[in-house]
């Protein structure tokens, strides 16, 4: 027929897909699931989103210890998001012993795992028991930026553990606000948002940037991570661990345009699996005009932060991708021996 394109059957399609390079996945994911699978792919996001809250309902500590063994499962077939880990812990620790980075690996998978058991109970489970469960630190910080009455920018950063806080954060809050990144599932995207507005008042795109001065004038609190690589207009190469990455500078600028003050928040587990939540003092002359000074200053307090549980920072993400010529490719496939 006239126009009419035959579209491969699933199976080819599927052969296609798993013969491609890892760092092709995620591009060609999108092509072949949204062909033939879509009504699968959604289908499994739901029955995970009806796991989530059934498993709300065990005690606590059944539920980390199922987190942890899919964290386990995850680091045997996934070997792929295994080297990127291994990478990015050799260029930020290469100090340490190739046995305690990979001692660290393998607790970080662990956190993954308790990660999606973090995130239904912050987005599902018992507001009171997450409470009951976490301790807040440095408060009194949050508090007198509050008082100022010009918003306030939490400066954060992707842990494992940071969607388990929401119900012991909001209540702290004039108002809750935060950035999101849309997913590639919308059904994903209903779940999270779902999840999330139980304790936000206002969630905006990431590139929203007059809503997020609109909130801050009306003394919002604002969770803003800028931690992962990035290559927009308002971006330099900074040190992260002493190694260049692509950076997101724009907080400097938005602390600047709206008066707000930016405080660095972070959260961890801690090893009894009680939880702490810590607000840091604002840095002194933040913002100073400089947003790459002022951007290295906070990445700095990150790091020292990191240093307190490495294993539940991000490691599964590419930090150090996008870099200009000539810094290397820290992703690259090695090449085979001739």
């Amino acid at each position: 027929m006239d126009g009419f394109k035959r579209q491969p059957d699933s199976a080819v399609q599927l052969l296609r897909f798993l013969s491609l390079p890892p760092n092709r996945w995620d591009m060609a994911s999108d092509q072949f699931w949204s062909v033939k699978f879509a009504a699968l792919r959604y289908a499994v996001v739901w029955l995970g989103y009806a796991w989530m809250r059934a498993v709300t309902r065990l005690p606590f500590a059944w539920q980390l210890a199922l987190g942890r063994g899919f964290g386990r499962l995850l680091w045997l077939v996934a070997p792929a998001r295994r080297r990127v880990v291994a990478r990015n812990l050799e260029a930020c620790f290469p100090s340490l012993p190739a046995e305690e980075r990979a001692r660290i690996s393998a607790k970080h998978f662990e956190a993954l795992g308790a990660s999606l058991i973090e995130m239904g109970m912050g987005w599902f489970g018992s507001p009171e028991k997450v409470r009951s469960l976490v301790r807040a630190e440095g408060g009194e910080h949050l508090t007198a930026a509050l008082a100022k009455g010009r918003g306030v920018i939490l400066f954060s950063a992707h842990f494992t553990t940071f969607e388990f806080f929401w119900p012991a954060l909001a209540p702290m809050c004039t108002r809750l606000c935060g950035m999101y990144k849309e997913q590639r599932n919308p059904v994903m995207n209903r779940i999270m948002n779902k999840g999330r507005g139980r304790f936000y008042d206002t969630l905006f795109a990431k590139d929203s940037l007059r809503e997020m001065l609109r909130n801050l004038r009306d003394n919002a609190v604002v969770w803003y991570a800028s931690d992962q690589s990035y290559g927009g207009k308002s971006s330099a190469l900074i040190p992260f661990f002493a190694e260049p990455a692509m950076t997101n500078t724009a907080i400097s600028r938005i602390a600047k345009a709206s008066g707000a003050t930016v405080l660095p928040y972070f959260c961890r587990r801690l090893p009894d699996d009680t939880y702490v939540m810590n607000f840091g003092a604002p840095l002194p002359n933040l913002p100073s005009g400089d947003e790459v000074q002022d951007t290295r200053r906070l990445t700095e307090v990150l790091e020292n932060y990191i240093r307190l549980c490495p294993e539940q920072y991000w490691w599964i993400h590419r930090r150090f991708k996008g870099r200009p010529a000539p810094l290397p490719d820290l992703y690259a496939a090695p090449r085979a021996s001739v």
